[in-house]
């Protein structure tokens, strides 16, 4: 980080997490990022394309859902030099998630708690701004879910898909996320089956068919992700992100707020999310879609991510500390590695360490 970098972080932690992140979108919109340097010309580099499902990405790096929850500034992030934006988690009604205070940084970790509970402003509001977007260049995916108290959980999965495969690069059907009471027990095979089936059904009706990917948690062990692969691989999803934040708490440094309850993300996450990553791309084959989420903050992680299997990557977090110059630094490192070490293309390193990420221990 430069100083100016150094600086702006400094401003926006004198606020609370949540304020921070408020600023951090009303600049976005107006189109100034706050409390850092203008973030570089995004790098253009053939060799960092990606092509899958479909879609053609300009490079492997996306904001993960849960910034910009409510569709409020994907093409503002996709400035900023991502080669993908991931809007939502949204849900059919607005909520107001958990309690306040719901997200509680842990500065000496380079890692972030929170238990917001999908706070959003509900589909209409997104699909508002959605449709307003149609037709300009860029590649946007939809993260929906459900609402806490809703009656059929699966069927709000089914509203999200009609509502915003007219507007969505790709869909995200997220269970895994630890803050919504029983939302992770979506993963177990019976229910998953019968959601993944039902949401695949609500895409045959919809007036256009997105791809499809599912977002798990990294606090699987072995018998479910086995379960997961084999109902992505019969139901014929296109993708799976890897993954959610974690509930362990395994080696942190800041004790203070360590206890609070919610998903960890940043960097303590890299580790156990890559070698669950690791194994699903052992699980489903080559051809299934993966992308790689947690601890990613720079360009040696998110290449790593891509050695262990991953398609393409995410972060969220890892911007919190280092500012939005993160995503054009670490796309920039990408292509001066490819020329480094004279690769044609980034879909020549996935799988290289895919053997040794998935050896490791996940539990």
């Amino acid at each position: 980080m430069s100083v100016l970098d150094r600086i702006g972080q400094k401003l926006l932690f004198s606020f609370d997490p949540e304020t921070a992140h408020g600023l951090s979108i009303a600049a976005l919109r107006c189109g100034l990022p706050v409390g850092a340097t203008a973030p570089r010309r995004p790098t253009h580099d053939a060799r960092l394309k990606v092509s899958l499902c479909g879609l053609d990405f300009p490079n492997p790096l996306g904001m993960a859902a849960g910034y910009d929850k409510n569709a409020e500034v994907p093409d503002a992030l996709l400035g900023l030099g991502f080669g993908f934006a991931e809007v939502g988690t949204i849900t059919p009604l607005p909520q107001p998630g958990n309690p306040k205070p719901r997200i509680f940084r842990l500065t000496a970790d380079e890692a972030v708690i929170n238990r917001l509970g999908f706070n959003n402003e509900g589909h209409a509001a997104a699909e508002k701004r959605l449709a307003a977007r149609k037709g300009r260049p860029g590649i946007v995916g939809v993260n929906i879910g459900a609402n806490k108290d809703s009656a059929d959980r699966i069927a709000d999965y089914e509203r999200g898909v009609a509502r915003f495969a007219p507007y969505a690069s790709y869909l995200t059907v997220n269970i895994s996320s630890p803050n919504t009471p029983g939302l992770r027990n979506m993963q177990a095979r019976e229910q998953l089956g019968e959601l993944l089936s039902r949401v695949m059904a609500a895409r045959t009706e919809a007036s256009a068919q997105p791809p499809v990917l599912l977002k798990i948690a990294p606090d699987l062990v072995e018998a479910e992700l086995q379960d997961i692969a084999a109902e992505i691989a019969e139901k014929k999803i296109d993708g799976v992100i890897v993954s959610n934040t974690t509930l362990a708490r395994t080696g942190l440094r800041s004790t203070t707020v360590a206890g609070e309850a919610g998903g960890l993300s940043g960097k303590p996450l890299f580790e156990r999310s890559t070698a669950v990553l690791a194994r699903m791309r052992k699980l489903l084959g080559p051809s299934i879609a993966l992308i790689g989420v947690g601890g990613v903050d720079s360009a040696e992680t998110a290449l790593e991510k891509i050695r262990a299997g991953a398609d393409l990557v995410q972060l969220y977090t890892g911007m919190i500390f280092a500012g939005p110059a993160l995503p054009g630094r670490i796309v920039a490192g990408m292509a001066r590695f490819m020329e480094r070490e004279r690769l044609r293309s980034i879909r020549d390193l996935r799988d290289s360490a895919c053997e040794r990420w998935a050896s490791k221990p996940i539990s």
